[in-house]
């Protein structure tokens, strides 16, 4: 007999084969993953009063007193110096690596290797041999941005059009070929990914304060953990400002002045026993049993380490809340900013709640919700998904702006769900895939708050001088991230299957 067809109905815009449907199905098991694991998560509440706090936080940032600080301009200065520099490192670093980075799986493979782990954990592991001073803040900032500076300059250079150079002379070199007809194509994207990078850079040079160095980062934490809320918001409201007044100070023709006079400020200069250095490359970081060439005491010395196995759990877990997290605040907040809704005055003030959730660094955000919940998954949560949400907020609302409806009076929620979310949501999906990986980074990251993750362990491990227990686990933080990474590029919109007749959807804006 010949097959029936089931009419449509009940679930069968679930079960198409067009791109929205197989987003949607992506959307939903993400959703139904992580509502099942949520009862594995810890998310109580352990202080006695938070209401009281939170009073006298917003009280703080009400009321911000700058005199209570003992030197707020010196702390600001040197946070733009490490910042500033590192991104000039980064950049010196990074750009030779662009050129060779299609080419070479060696130079992927290491750069995949050095951005999968956080700023601050370099810090602490150079604070090992060069201290608290500058050598530590560059050489955190430097070597996982040029990492990152590699991949996406390359990624630049790899889709500009290279028909001009055909027009050379075939004896024209390849330098002079890249120099006059593809650099200057890509010059505009190049340029402005890198000041996106310096505006990262604030954010991590403000955040290298909580191991010990004297930048904006340090005398918040200080302020926050002993309650001088008013001093603590002063310094918070010095930062919002710096991050606001970014286009103005940091213009391209004052870089030069920045670089000359910030210079003066990185010193002075540890002298670094070679012996010593020497001993913590070869010795200190790397297992007995490995250095006696005892590989059978391996599993004994493994057994030794902490037990990591619920602290990869939290980690894991942690970074999928937080993506889904992030997800459900773009979906809320994107409209906030978008001209097609709300009018002037509800626009500015969305735009400036967002601009204070993109730009609080995670961990700052976290230990001030710490504070009032308490060390549990909680305050990581909270802050991973208002900070990641935020910034894809701004970049989907920027794209919907430029969408002209095509239903003549259609306004409200129909316009929000009808009109314009079903055209900017893959490039939400790829946008938010594409900040997994800084999630998942920064999910380890916060247990140096108290949160039971990777960070956690190996912050402890680093306090105890235990630095090849504090080595292994980086390693195992790095595998994770590079993990997260390809399997995040693989969900994206963009690298999903798609049928010939339907467009490929491009991530909203620019890159983050």
């Amino acid at each position: 007999m010949p097959r029936t067809e089931r009419p449509p109905g009940g679930f069968s815009w679930l079960r198409g084969d067009n791109m929205g449907a197989r987003l949607l199905r992506l959307t939903l098991i993400m959703l139904a993953i992580t509502l099942t694991l949520l009862p594995l998560a810890d998310l109580s509440i352990t202080t006695s009063d938070p209401w009281k706090e939170l009073g006298r936080m917003l009280q703080g940032m009400i009321l911000p007193d700058i005199t209570a600080t003992e030197s707020p301009l010196h702390a600001l200065i040197l946070t733009i110096a490490f910042a500033l520099w590192g991104v000039v490192l980064g950049m010196v670093l990074g750009f030779p690596l662009a050129l060779i980075f299609m080419r070479s799986r060696l130079v992927r493979s290491l750069c995949a290797f050095v951005r999968a782990i956080h700023e601050i954990f370099w810090a602490l592991l150079f604070l090992q041999v060069f201290g608290l001073s500058a050598i530590t803040a560059l050489t955190a900032i430097a070597l996982p941005y040029a990492a990152t500076f590699a991949k996406v300059y390359a990624e630049i250079l790899a889709q500009i059009d290279r028909s001009a150079s055909r027009t050379l002379s075939p004896r024209t070199d390849r330098l002079s070929r890249f120099v006059y007809t593809e650099l200057p194509l890509a010059w505009q994207r190049l340029s402005g990914y890198t000041r996106y990078r310096f505006e990262c850079a604030l954010r991590a040079s403000v955040l290298l304060g909580f191991v010990g160095l004297p930048t904006l980062g340090y005398y918040m934490e200080s302020a926050f953990r002993q309650g001088r809320y008013h001093e603590g918001g002063a310094l918070l409201w010095a930062f919002y400002l710096l991050i606001a007044l970014l286009p103005w100070w940091a213009h391209r023709r004052l870089l030069l002045p920045w670089l000359l006079g910030t210079a003066f400020l990185l010193g002075p200069w540890p002298s670094v026993n070679p012996t010593l250095l020497w001993q913590f490359l070869s010795h200190d970081i790397w297992p007995q049993p490995l250095l006696e060439g005892d590989l059978a005491a391996m599993p004994q010395w493994l057994a030794r380490l902490p037990d990591i196995l619920p602290a990869v759990g939290n980690t894991l877990l942690l970074g999928l809340m937080s993506t889904v997290g992030s997800l459900m605040v773009c979906l809320l907040a994107w409209p906030l900013v978008s001209r097609h809704f709300g009018n002037q005055t509800t626009r500015t003030v969305g735009r400036g709640a967002l601009i204070i959730m993109r730009s609080t660094p995670e961990l700052l955000l976290a230990f001030i919700l710490l504070l009032l919940t308490g060390p549990s998954l909680l305050p990581a949560w909270i802050a991973l998904s208002l900070h990641n949400g935020a910034l894809i907020a701004f970049l989907a609302a920027r794209h919907a702006d430029e969408i002209t409806p095509g239903l003549p009076g259609i306004r409200g929620i129909n316009l929000y769900s009808h009109e314009l979310l079903p055209r900017i949501y893959p490039g939400i999906l790829a946008l938010l895939f594409y900040r997994a990986e800084v999630i998942m980074r920064e999910t380890a990251l916060l247990g140096m708050l108290g949160v039971v993750t990777l960070g956690f362990h190996i912050d402890s491990s680093f306090e105890y001088l235990m630095f090849d227990q504090a080595v292994a686990l980086l390693m195992v933080t790095a595998v994770i991230n590079m993990a997260v990474d390809v399997l995040s590029r693989r969900l994206r919109p963009d690298a999903l299957p798609e049928r010939r007749d339907e467009p490929r959807p491009t991530p909203v804006g620019e890159s983050v």
